[in-house]
C-alpha cells in the first residue's frame, strides 16, 4: 500500500500508522485544549503557532501533521496550513488555519496588494522614481543595499520585493505611496479589515517586526494572496523570475546587483507561478507557493515550518494532492439570451446577459458533464429598468445538487414609457 509520500509500507506498517493517527489524533485535542486556555489567559497570539512548532519539533514528519482527505493521507510537517483554489476560493485542505502566526517577510504580499492597487488607481506608474530615505536604508534583514538619495523606478522596487524581498525596498515603496511607512501599515490593516481577515494586524510594511502584535493566520494569508492573484495576475511577471540584475546608481557610481529569488519552487516545481517566503527566529520557515496547472490556480499557504526545506516539501504535498483530487467546471455564459418582454416602457422587450462567468470547483472526482444550467426568468419586466439590474438566474445543478447561480441582468436600461410614448406607439400601430 502506499500513503501520499509515495511510501509503502506492509500489514505491520499499517499498524503503525494507524497508532500514530490515534496519537496524533489525542495530540489535536490536547492542542486545541491549551490554545483555549492560552488564549484565555492572553498570551500573545502570533506565539500560539510557534508554541506548536516547537512542541512537535523533534517528532517525524508523519507522527507531526497528518490528515487523511478523501482516503488520501496527507503529511506536513508544518503546524498551520491551507490549499485553496484561486478562482472560487474555495478551501481544499486546511489545518490550524486560523490560529495566529508571526508572517515575516509574507507580510509583502498585502504591501505588494497596495502597490499594485495604486498602479491600477494611476496614483503612481511603473515608470516613477523613487528616492530612497535614510530609514528605508536602514532595513536590517533581506535587501537589496539601496543607498540614501539612489533613485531607482517603481519597477525595478517591485521585482526587489517579489523576488529578493527586500525590505529596503519595501519601505522606499510604502514611503513613495504613503508619505510614511506608518500611513501605508494603517492603509494595509484597513486592506486586511475590507477582506475580512479577521485574525491579522501589521506593524510594518516588509515583516521585520518581532512584537506578538504583528501576525496573521494561514487563511488570512491565502485570502490575501488570492485578492493579489486574482485582481493583479501581472505580479506573475515578478513573481516568476529567478535572476536579475539591477544597476545601482548613486554618488560612488554605478554597481550591479544581482536579484536571486527566494522561492526555491520555482526551480522544483514546474508548475510555480509564486507566491512569497518568509523566515525569522519566531515565525520559523512559511510560504505562500502559487501554481497553475491545466487552468487549475492552487494557492499553498504553509506556516511555522521548522526548517528551510520543509516549507517548500510541505508546499509540494498540498498542490500535488490538490491536482489530484481537483476538477474545475466553467462556463463563460457568452451565449445570447431571448429577449423579455416590457410592460409600461418605451420599448416593449429588454435584452439581456449574464451578470459574470460560472465557476466551480469539485474534489469528489465528479463527472462535469452532467452538470446542468436552467434559467428562471420571469415572464415580463415593468418598466422603469436599470442597465445591470438583475433580471433573474442561471441556476447549476449536478445529481440534483445546486452548485450555485449567476444572475441575469438587464443589458439596457429601459425608461418608463410616458403619454407621448403611448401616442407613439399607438399612431405606429394604424400605420403599419
Amino acid at each position: 500500500m502506499l500513503d501520499w509520500t509515495g511510501r509503502s509500507y506492509g500489514r505491520k506498517g499499517k499498524r503503525s500508522v494507524s497508532r500514530r493517527k490515534a496519537l496524533l489524533s489525542r495530540k489535536k485535542i490536547i492542542f486545541s485544549l491549551v490554545l483555549s486556555i492560552l488564549l484565555s489567559a492572553g498570551m500573545p497570539a502570533q506565539r500560539l503557532c510557534v508554541v506548536y512548532a516547537e512542541e512537535t519539533q523533534g517528532q517525524s514528519t508523519q507522527e507531526q501533521s497528518s490528515q487523511e482527505q478523501g482516503g488520501v493521507s496527507v503529511h506536513l510537517s508544518a503546524p498551520a496550513a491551507i490549499l485553496m483554489e484561486a478562482s472560487t476560493g474555495t478551501v481544499i485542505f486546511e489545518q490550524n488555519a486560523d490560529v495566529p502566526c508571526s508572517p515575516a517577510s509574507i507580510t509583502k504580499i498585502m504591501t505588494l496588494l497596495l502597490i499594485f492597487e495604486a498602479l491600477e488607481r494611476g496614483d503612481i506608474s511603473l515608470q516613477d522614481e523613487v528616492m530612497t530615505s535614510a530609514y528605508a536604508q536602514s532595513m536590517g534583514g533581506s535587501q537589496v543595499f539601496l543607498e540614501e538619495g539612489e533613485m531607482q523606478t517603481v519597477d525595478t522596487l517591485i521585482k526587489c520585493i517579489a523576488v529578493a524581498s527586500g525590505n529596503d525596498a519595501a519601505v522606499a515603496m510604502a514611503e513613495f505611496i504613503a508619505g510614511s511607512e506608518e500611513e501605508f501599515v494603517s492603509r494595509m490593516n484597513e486592506k486586511a479589515q475590507e477582506l475580512g481577515m479577521d485574525n491579522t494586524h501589521f506593524l510594518d510594511c516588509c515583516g521585520l517586526s518581532d512584537s506578538d502584535d504583528h501576525h496573521t493566520t494561514a487563511r488570512d494569508v491565502a485570502v490575501m494572496s488570492r485578492e493579489l492573484i486574482t485582481k493583479h495576475p501581472e505580479v506573475f511577471n515578478y513573481t516568476m523570475i529567478w535572476m536579475e540584475d539591477i544597476t545601482h546608481n548613486t554618488g560612488r557610481g554605478s554597481s550591479t546587483f544581482t536579484l536571486s529569488s527566494t522561492n526555491k519552487l520555482l526551480k522544483q516545481y514546474q508548475w510555480t507561478t509564486g507566491l512569497k517566503t518568509g523566515s525569522t527566529s519566531k515565525a520559523k520557515y512559511c510560504v505562500s507557493a502559487t501554481a497553475k496547472k491545466n487552468d487549475i490556480e492552487l494557492i499553498a499557504v504553509v506556516m511555522a515550518a521548522p526548517d528551510y526545506k520543509a516549507r517548500f516539501d510541505d508546499a509540494v504535498t498540498l498542490l500535488n494532492y490538490g491536482y489530484s483530487v481537483s476538477s474545475l467546471y466553467h462556463d463563460e455564459n457568452t451565449e445570447k439570451l431571448p429577449l423579455l418582454k416590457v410592460e409600461g416602457g418605451v420599448a416593449d422587450t429588454v435584452e439581456l446577459a449574464f451578470e459574470k462567468p460560472f465557476t466551480w470547483l469539485d474534489t469528489k472526482g465528479s463527472d462535469m458533464s452532467l452538470v446542468e444550467k436552467s434559467l428562471n426568468l420571469p415572464e415580463e419586466a415593468q418598466a422603469p429598468l436599470e442597465a445591470g439590474q438583475k433580471a433573474g438566474e442561471a441556476v447549476y445543478r449536478l445529481n440534483g445538487e445546486t452548485l450555485g447561480t449567476v444572475n441575469v441582468v438587464y443589458a439596457e436600461s429601459v425608461a418608463a414609457a410616458g403619454f407621448r410614448d403611448y401616442l407613439k406607439k399607438v399612431l405606429a400601430y394604424f400605420l403599419l
